[in-house]
């Protein structure tokens, strides 16, 4: 998911550190003028520069994360940090936040870049910059993207210019645009400000995740040298203004917002009209549009850029039946679960499509899943940004909130939708299959008119659902998520040509999306089919338990606990929890042998020796190893959990602490199928009390209800009539 809820989080969460970014930058510097530090990067190699340009102080250039990483794969990309913000300096007074001096800082990046000559982008003041730069330096400027332009062309709405009036004065409980006063600012109603004005910045609803970062941002600078850029002397006349536009001989692209609370559209016409530029209105956009809005920007920044700049193409154009039948399926990188059910489902439509190619756009670690089975990786999927590395970078000790790392990968979704956007644009699909991509699903149903294939999404839950602690703040995020995506549904039901529940009605959780929103249950049975359970596992759920056990080298008279903790590389404490346990385990339960299996990104090496206990990496039969075990520890995913119970196997389960899914949705369906015993990562931390629930589930009866083995050829004939 990518936007949140109308209202921001609580202030607690503006301390955390900024999330892994989708493309680091390839080099830094920092260019100095008049004792004035100016932070810079750069990414990527191509034709031309594209330089994104900082906007007004109060936040920096990460503002454009949205754009970077798609940016760089096309063009090279430099983003400067403006005085006041990010990595620069912040000098005093407001002379030093003239338009002059910020468009100086411009030209001074450009040389220290060997950027002779660029494509200007801004947003906002930003915009104001370019033209300054464009005028004065044009051999300099190859073209210009003024985003939602801040301009004075045209008055700016009355209340801001109401509020401009009074900015000096002391205001105490100031109202609206008053908020924007410099007694407010400095007597403790800094945030109050920041939160009203980026809440009229993105005036879209569920746009809390730019609310979010933005108010973080804007603690950076503070409040003193917030106003010192309000006391920057030297703005233009509107006529001086309008000369200067005139004097900009560089194609120009003007986009902007027609519910723009903060400039007004007619600002982004006027500039259009004085520099004989383009205008592209966005109805119903806000002010932050590379935030809100990055597909439709990205798209209209690489369009503008190779229209100034074109670029040789060759392609070729195959007659619609002619060409193969084609699918393009995305499995969720997050553990391996998705990766093995979408496996078996794909070698199940191939027995209904027998000359289907599929093509896989996959991260590691699915590609290890894919790769074994001989699947074929699209080799754009090397520019997809790793989803599991920020899961791994958001999880403590055995600590995961779920949700919130979700809404922290902003970044790397909108980087990975993009690369889905090239490939299917370049290429023909007859159907897109998402298992738990959640930029793909997201994105479509935000730019509806991308969709030209068959698509069809899945998953194994609904509902993003609150963790206790997270309180009043937690429920308004949760349930504004949901709502969105009911929204959307609503809308634009043509988007999913099929939705697939992995799973039975009566795994649904019998909870509320939230206040005034429905069912979970019943709104997923209006709205999804269901496939029935996908293990995704071999022939060991019916394979002769005893066979399979001597196959894998198991005597018969010696009992074996496999451990194991998914795909991800969070599992590391439990397994550490689990080993510290087994000596004890070991006198309770004399002869009981542990196989630690790691799996593909925790390196077996890093885990402490035990007698009795082989540790070994990623198995790839690791379901037939689970089908043969005694007794299993796990940490909770629901795809092994389900495993052990169509084998009928006893096991333990400690879900991540904070991860929804583990804690809700997972343990419901455990419930329902009687299956496993969950503990609480407290408990499975003191030894004894590990080693004596490993020595009681050992020996339990085992009463659990059927799995179905047919889910993966259920779930491939809902597939096989969208090709």
């Amino acid at each position: 998911m990518m936007p949140g809820a109308p209202a921001v989080s609580s202030s607690a969460r503006l301390d955390r550190p900024e999330a892994r970014r989708a493309r680091e930058p390839d080099s830094t510097g920092v260019v100095v003028r008049d004792h004035v530090r100016i932070a810079y990067e750069v990414f990527g190699d191509g034709e031309p520069t594209v330089v994104l340009l900082p906007t007004w102080s109060i936040v920096p250039s990460r503002f454009w994360k949205a754009q970077v990483a798609y940016l760089a794969r096309h063009f090279r990309v430099v983003t400067f940090d403006g005085r006041g913000s990010g990595l620069s300096s912040r000098p005093s007074g407001g002379h030093a936040y003239t338009t002059a001096e910020f468009a100086a800082d411009t030209i001074a990046v450009m040389d220290a870049t060997g950027s002779r000559q660029a494509v200007l982008v801004g947003l906002s003041r930003g915009a104001l910059w370019g033209v300054e730069v464009a005028a004065e330096h044009p051999d300099r400027v190859l073209a210009l993207v003024a985003l939602a332009p801040a301009v004075p062309l045209v008055p700016v709405h009355p209340e801001r210019a109401s509020a401009f009036m009074t900015f000096d004065d002391r205001i105490d409980d100031p109202q609206g645009w008053h908020k924007s006063n410099r007694y407010h600012w400095l007597h403790g109603g800094y945030d109050d400000f920041l939160r009203y004005f980026f809440s009229q910045m993105f005036s879209e609803p569920h746009s809390t995740k730019q609310i979010e970062d933005s108010v973080r941002w804007g603690h950076e600078i503070g409040p003193r040298r917030l106003a010192d850029t309000v006391d920057a002397p030297g703005d233009l006349s509107r006529e001086d203004f309008r000369a200067l536009c005139e004097r900009v001989r560089a194609p120009v692209l003007v986009v902007h917002g027609d519910a723009d609370a903060i400039r007004p559209h007619d600002q982004g016409a006027e500039l259009a009209r004085s520099t004989g530029g383009q205008l592209v209105t966005v109805a119903g956009g806000g002010h932050g549009l590379p935030a809100r809005h990055p597909v439709l920007v990205n798209g209209l920044i690489k369009d503008f850029v190779h229209a100034v700049h074109p670029v040789p193409t060759r392609t070729t154009w195959t007659r619609a039946l002619r060409r193969p039948q084609r699918a393009l399926y995305l499995s969720s990188p997050i553990g391996l679960g998705h990766a093995r059910r979408d496996a078996a489902i794909a070698a199940e439509l191939r027995a209904l499509h027998p000359d289907v190619q599929i093509d896989w756009l996959a991260q590691h670690p699915v590609t290890t899943v894919l790769e074994g089975a001989g699947e074929r990786i699209h080799p754009a999927s090397a520019w997809l940004a790793n989803e599991s590395a920020h899961i791994e970078d958001e999880a403590g000790e055995h600590d995961l909130h779920a949700f919130e790392a979700i809404r922290r990968m902003d970044e790397r979704l909108i980087s990975n939708f993009m690369v889905f956007k090239d490939v299917v644009a370049d290429e023909h699909y007859d159907l897109v299959v998402a298992d738990e991509a959640w930029d793909i699903d997201y994105f479509l149903h935000e730019n509806p008119e991308l969709k030209r294939f068959s698509f069809a999404w899945m998953t194994d839950f609904v509902g993003w659902l609150p963790m206790p602690d997270g309180g009043s703040a937690e429920v308004a995020l949760t349930a504004d998520y949901n709502a969105e995506m009911i929204e959307q549904r609503a809308r634009f039901a043509r988007v999913r040509d099929r939705s697939v529940f992995v799973g039975n009605p009566d795994d649904v959780v019998d909870a509320s999306f939230g206040p005034g929103l429905p069912s979970i249950r019943a709104w997923t049975e209006e709205n999804f089919d269901f496939a029935g359970y996908v293990t995704g596992a071999s022939d060991a759920a019916t394979t002769d338990r005893r066979q399979l056990r001597g196959a894998l080298g198991y005597a018969d008279d010696e009992l074996v606990c496999v451990v194991t903790v998914g795909g991800s590389g969070v599992g590391g404490p439990l397994l550490r929890r689990v080993l510290d346990a087994v000596p004890a385990a070991r006198r309770l339960v004399p002869g009981l042998r542990f196989e630690v299996v790691t799996g593909p990104r925790i390196d077996p090496a890093s885990l402490p020796r035990r007698r009795g206990v082989r540790v070994r990496g990623y198995l790839p039969d690791l379901d037939r190893r689970l089908a043969a075990c005694d007794l299993a520890v796990v940490q909770g995913g629901l795809t092994t959990c389900m495993e052990l119970t169509a084998g009928r196997r006893p096991f333990l389960y400690v879900p991540l602490r904070h991860h929804f899914e583990q804690n809700y949705h997972v343990r419901h369906r455990l419930d329902r199928y009687e299956a496993g015993t969950c503990l609480d990562y407290e408990q499975a931390s003191d030894p004894d009390a590990l080693a004596e629930a490993i020595a009681k589930e050992v020996t339990r009866e085992i009463s659990y209800r059927p799995v179905e083995t047919d889910g993966a050829a259920r779930a491939a004939r809902l597939l096989a009539d969208l090709l």
